[in-house]
């Protein structure tokens, strides 16, 4: 069984299709690379599988559960990092993960641990009792994908968690997801492609809300009739020129 299962699923805005009919799945352990031009229906896609946004039609279950239909139990096996991280500026690092871990229900004796496995998982441990608004823009990123981490859920989504970073912030952040494959299920959205090179091995490219590419990069190269040498870039320019 896959860990998320999207079928059929499609989003309308009045006059405006978002996403029109898509169908894919995600096993296990999984870091799949989610890529399409601005207004492509990406973060409207995210949005529909973490549960903050209603579909209008198709279904989408998260480890069996329907996103629909049993909301609270698809949230809880969800860690989801939205475009801007949902920071509070004026609390330290440590009560904003303590706040966001005690709303996932982490338990009050479990609280302390779980604080301190996320904060060495992302590299905030030494910036605990600062405030989140003289944080660098890379540890703030880190403090988002560390609240995504609470209660340890299966699946993370991830949309855009390297936006503005430096380059050597970059390379941290991408390490960190790295390290999350087998251990988490991830959708990874980014518009630096090389990321993606780098840390996933299948991709879904979505255009103009439809899906439009979904497998492996090197067999992505191969069908468009191109070597093993043609980059991520080729493909995504090839794919969403239309």
């Amino acid at each position: 069984m896959a860990m998320i299962e999207v079928t059929g699923l499609s989003k309308r805005y009045r006059d405006r299709i978002a996403v029109e009919d898509l169908t894919f799945g995600v096993p296990e352990g999984e870091i799949l690379g989610f890529l399409g031009p601005n207004g492509a229906g990406k973060s409207t896609t995210m949005r529909i599988l973490a549960g903050y946004l209603p579909a209008s039609s198709g279904t989408v279950k998260v480890a069996g559960f329907d996103v629909f239909e049993e909301p609270y139990e698809v949230k809880r096996r969800i860690g989801y990092l939205p475009e801007t991280p949902p920071l509070y500026p004026e609390m330290t690092v440590r009560g904003y993960l303590k706040f966001v871990a005690s709303i996932k229900g982490v338990r009050r004796g479990q609280m302390a641990a779980e604080l301190e496995r996320v904060a060495h998982a992302t590299g905030v441990a030494d910036v605990l009792e600062r405030l989140i608004q003289n944080l660098s823009k890379g540890y703030r990123q880190r403090v988002g994908v560390a609240q995504a981490l609470l209660g340890n859920p299966p699946v993370l989504i991830l949309d855009e968690p390297t936006e503005g970073l430096d380059p050597s912030q970059r390379a941290e952040v991408r390490q960190l997801i790295k390290g999350l494959a087998g251990q988490h299920t991830v959708i990874l959205s980014t518009h630096i492609l090389s990321e993606v090179t780098m840390t996933c091995e299948r991709v879904l490219i979505l255009n103009q809300g439809r899906m439009v590419a979904f497998d492996e990069i090197r067999n992505l190269a191969h069908a468009l009739g191109q070597g093993d040498q043609t980059s991520l870039e080729d493909i995504f320019l090839k794919l969403t020129a239309a």
